[in-house]
């Protein structure tokens, strides 16, 4: 590799009609910028607006400091998982880049690329990571992880005492910052 040529990571989508995707990605450089509540805010207010443009569920979700799981399942036959991720990630990093400029300039550093043509960048490159659920197990497999993250880094000793989380809604305690589709996801394991 040469001194400054870019690499990107390429993830092959598979728009099935009907399947649910299990979706992960980081942020740049896997920094924990997802470690404030308004930057979660930014990322759970892009999904609700995401969801509502391009028609999908959200069956579950995970936030951790520096980067997000989600379970969707898109409710049209045809889709693009990569405009879907496009308008969720897109959304986030123009806000916090946006509040960054005017609150914080000197923690523009943090997204620094060294780029003229992207100075600053919130999301790593490429993907992340999708990949097809087809059946209740893996739902049930991919639920489990995703709600047990939080836990398993020591950020909590329960699913349910992490509010970036679905477990919350799952569990009956308290409705999250997204909307879960309950019933879609109940009829998706039958």
């Amino acid at each position: 590799m040469e001194d400054g040529e870019i690499i990107r990571k390429s993830c092959r989508r598979w728009n099935t009609p009907w399947q649910a995707h299990g979706l992960t990605f980081s942020c740049y450089r896997r920094q924990a910028f997802l470690s404030r509540e308004r930057t979660r805010r930014y990322l759970a207010d892009s999904i609700n607006r995401a969801r509502e443009r391009h028609g999908f569920h959200v069956w579950a979700y995970v936030f951790m400091p520096e980067h997000v799981h989600l379970l969707i399942w898109p409710a049209k036959e045809k889709y693009s998982i990569s405009l879907i991720l496009q308008s969720v990630k897109q959304s986030a990093s123009r806000q916090a880049v946006a509040w960054l400029r005017t609150n914080s300039p000197a923690g523009l550093r943090l997204l620094s690329t060294g780029r003229r043509d992207r100075p600053w960048q919130f999301w790593q490159d490429g993907g992340g990571h999708d990949r097809n659920i087809r059946n209740a197990k893996a739902i049930r497999d991919f639920f489990s992880y995703i709600h047990n993250n939080p836990v398993k880094r020591g950020l909590v000793a329960q699913p349910e005492d992490w509010k970036w989380s679905s477990a919350r809604d799952w569990n009956g305690i308290a409705v999250g910052p997204i909307p879960i589709d309950k019933q879609s996801c109940i009829d998706s394991m039958i």
